[in-house]
């Protein structure tokens, strides 16, 4: 009677319409009862139909659950001892442990002792019930990174499970993926710091043998590093930028992989011109070509290619890299300086409003929307994009601004006779967004 009343609870949590206010005045009760016959019944698959229920009152109720969940949390660890041969019963243990870490939040990091030794067994290929672990364990990771305020040297230490799961290239692989990213995110100095070279050495390999989709992944997560060290990090994946760029160069056929190539150029263009044009330098000879005929390849495929980048905050991110070009006094830049600033005119009309100011520009005092399921990683994604050049720097401005330098490096006869090279009705476009 018991074990149909919780499945009878369940059908009723689990209905579209509700409302977890509703619910709260019998939750505490119904989840000591429910923890209660977990701990009584006796069969494997009773105890996988209990954590059922329990995995589904945690997950409608969210963060609700905080102060009714320490019986639960102390039985577990030796709920999963017990149930050495059965995987299945452990399986429905990390779904709810996943769960469970999506209520507790930022206090998952007191069940580190338990959590990340199951994370490291559901996730190392080694062992045998990888093979029903594996697909739940890798969620368990991600979200206690997710709702994780640091990093700690054991969660740290877990990413060593990491090149195996790449390697398997299984349905894992877009979630395995997230996990890279979130770590970036969370101690980017010292994951960085102890897995560049492995990272580099992994990804540079994938990238040769993944579909569309997972190229798209790699690059992401490689931008993201881009964008949390502008400086150091591009100089760690010397080998994946050579396939960028030669892959931009032979003329990529496909707008999503082309699209996240350019993005990862403009990241180092931009935010670290130095090393750019360093590494063009490298290159070149591998090429066969002198860097200036490198460059201008590259900058006649990127304007021509620009409306295959579909998303605003890309096409500004190349806007704003190549109006870093136009202060150059470089012939193959100068000689291309009417394409790039009508790339620039194209993408300020996509991002400024009616009174030209910038539509992606972000501050610390925005308002944000109340969302009681926001993660710490939500946060640490937002504090990223609110340094990001995308969304701290005004696409308006900063052309204006590289327009004062070139008329400066020019003079104004000079930079006359650039301007002239503009078609007319661009030259008013432009003029209405920087007066």
């Amino acid at each position: 009677v018991r074990i149909t009343a919780a499945n009878t609870l369940r059908i009723a949590v689990d209905d579209f319409e509700f409302k977890s206010e509703q619910f709260m005045p019998y939750l505490e009760r119904s989840f000591s009862l429910l923890f209660h016959l977990l701990q009584q019944v006796s069969e494997c698959d009773t105890k996988m139909q209990v954590l059922h229920v329990l995995s589904f009152v945690i997950e409608r109720v969210g963060s609700q659950i905080r102060p009714y969940v320490s019986s639960l949390v102390q039985y577990l660890p030796m709920l999963w001892e017990e149930s050495a041969e059965h995987n299945m019963l452990r399986c429905a243990i990390i779904t709810t442990l996943i769960h469970l870490v999506q209520g507790v939040g930022p206090l998952c990091m007191n069940l580190f002792p338990f959590l990340l030794p199951v994370i490291q067994f559901s996730t190392d290929v080694t062992q045998p019930p990888h093979v029903y672990l594996m697909e739940d364990g890798v969620d368990l990771w991600h979200v206690t990174l997710q709702c994780a305020t640091s990093v700690t040297p054991e969660l740290l230490q877990l990413f060593n499970n990491m090149p195996a799961l790449l390697e398997l290239g299984s349905e894992t692989l877009r979630v395995c993926f997230s996990i890279v990213d979130s770590y970036v995110l969370l101690g980017p100095a010292e994951f960085l710091q102890t897995y560049s070279g492995m990272l580099h050495a992994i990804l540079s390999d994938m990238m040769t043998d993944l579909r569309p989709e997972g190229i798209t992944h790699i690059c992401r997560v490689v931008e993201n590093m881009f964008r949390v060290f502008p400086v150091d990090a591009p100089q760690l994946f010397p080998d994946l930028l050579s396939h960028v760029f030669k892959a931009i160069l032979d003329g990529e056929e496909l707008p999503q992989v082309m699209s996240m190539y350019l993005v990862l150029v403009a990241r180092v263009m931009l935010q670290n011109n130095a090393y750019f044009f360093t590494f063009l330098s490298s290159l070149a000879p591998k090429l066969g070509q002198q860097p200036g005929e490198v460059l201008g390849t590259l900058l006649d495929i990127w304007m021509e290619r620009l409306d295959c980048i579909s998303q605003p905050e890309r096409r500004k991110l190349s806007a704003l890299a190549l109006a870093s070009l136009l202060v150059s006094t470089e012939k193959v830049i100068v000689e291309r300086f009417n394409a790039i600033v009508n790339c620039c005119v194209e993408v300020l009309h996509d991002v400024c409003r009616e009174d030209y100011t910038d539509i992606l520009l972000m501050t610390e005092n925005d308002p944000q929307p109340e969302d009681e399921m926001e993660m710490e990683e939500d946060r640490r994604r937002r504090q990223l994009s609110i340094k990001d050049p995308v969304h701290s720097v005004s696409l308006r401005d900063f052309v204006r601004a590289k327009l004062q330098e070139c008329q400066q490096t020019h003079g104004q006869d000079g930079f006359q006779n650039l301007m002239d090279t503009i078609d007319c009705e661009i030259q008013e476009q432009l003029q209405r967004f920087i007066k």
